[in-house]
């Protein structure tokens, strides 16, 4: 059996491929503050500008290729049991090959209704207003919202708590409760750190080799490093 490899993965891997995050020091994104297209209070004050922002988002990741880091991921399930992990909403990884990705925080290109919660595929990469579920509700975007719980992450711990190896690329652990999910790793698991802002509660860690390079760089390093021990190499 293949050793399990469970990767964390965040929007440092998705914004090499041009799909901004809300990271700016300006906390926007295309000119929308997170309060009021994130959040269950702004549904309710505005919903018709929530479809209208996530419509934006929707197309812009439509355009984005998978980069390096999402391909040589992909790659690894050659030589592992590979389960990610993705607090990003694009399907960059499934689009790279990835064949096993949770989605901790919904999905942009699904839709899910507001009365049963009831998930379906958003058709032609928009959702209009007015645009109901076969419940008769309108169809929101099937994204977690920040004061919104996060259903997946108890699996996604399990995951964790598997893993002969485990990989944080792309997120400098600031959104939780996925940002806490490295706890539940096991002391025998090797543990890896990629992120040009290595966040200090990990990368001071004895446990962690930690690389700060962006997704698409450091990626490469973590090959070099599991080569060294692989008889069959990863090919890069």
């Amino acid at each position: 059996m293949k050793e399990k490899l469970v990767v964390l993965s965040g929007s440092g891997i998705s914004a090499e491929s041009g799909i901004p995050t809300f990271r700016a020091e300006d906390g926007l994104w295309a000119g929308y503050k997170i309060e009021e297209v994130a959040t269950p209070e702004a549904w309710q004050k505005d919903f018709k500008k929530v479809l209208e922002f996530y419509n934006l988002r929707r197309l812009n990741a439509a355009a984005a290729q998978p980069n390096r880091a999402h391909i040589l991921l992909s790659k690894l399930q050659d030589y592992f049991d590979v389960q990610v992990i993705t607090q990003n909403v694009d399907d960059l990884h499934e689009r790279a090959g990835s064949k096993k990705v949770m989605h901790l925080h919904g999905n942009l290109f699904e839709a899910r209704s507001t009365k049963t919660n009831q998930v379906s595929p958003v058709k032609n990469n928009l959702i209009a207003v007015g645009e109901l579920c076969p419940d008769g509700a309108q169809l929101r975007p099937h994204i977690v919202w920040f004061g919104e719980a996060v259903p997946l992450i108890e699996y996604a711990a399990q995951e964790v708590a598997n893993a002969d190896y485990f990989l944080i690329i792309g997120t400098s652990l600031r959104v939780y409760p996925a940002a806490g999910l490295w706890r539940y790793c096991p002391p025998t698991a090797q543990k890896f750190l990629i992120d040009p802002n290595l966040p200090a509660e990990v990368a001071g860690r004895e446990d962690f080799i930690c690389w700060k390079e962006n997704a698409t760089t450091g990626i490469d390093k973590l090959v070099e490093y599991l080569n060294k021990f692989l008889v069959e190499k990863i090919e890069m």
